[in-house]
């Protein structure tokens, strides 16, 4: 009774726990959320948050504005240190080199539409309304 499972082939650990587990998300709520919206697939299809994860199972996650795929390694309920919780999964160099490509592009989006300092005051807001009305 009073004995723990450390074998991580027994275990059933469900999707949204997991996902709160290997750090990918900060609460098991907002784990939950994303599931249910549709947001995180499992082996390429929806997946409901009491979904059981099974070793090797391939997972789409949303991470900012890019999605990752990772491979399942290993199975935790409970919330691990950030360097023991990235050996329970493993991303693709696919997804790995798509999320780089992105970011350079966001880079490049970045530089050819600058923003200002700061705000303009009262004057330059006139001079914007009044050049917008011409």
């Amino acid at each position: 009774m009073g004995q723990q499972q450390t074998d991580n082939t027994t275990q059933n650990v469900r999707l949204d726990k997991w996902l709160w587990a290997a750090r990918l998300f900060k609460t098991r709520s907002i784990a939950r959320e994303m599931v249910q919206a549709g947001k995180v697939h499992y082996n390429g299809q929806r997946a409901k948050p009491g979904k059981h994860v099974e070793l090797g199972a391939m997972l789409k996650v949303p991470a900012g504005w890019d999605i990752r795929e990772i491979c399942v390694l290993g199975l935790s309920e409970k919330r691990l240190s950030a360097p023991l919780a990235q050996q329970l999964y493993e991303e693709t160099q696919e997804s790995i080199q798509q999320r780089e490509d992105n970011q350079a592009a966001r880079k490049v989006n970045a530089f050819h539409s600058p923003r200002p300092e700061q705000r303009p005051d009262k004057k330059q807001r006139r001079q914007i309304i009044k050049f917008k009305q011409q």
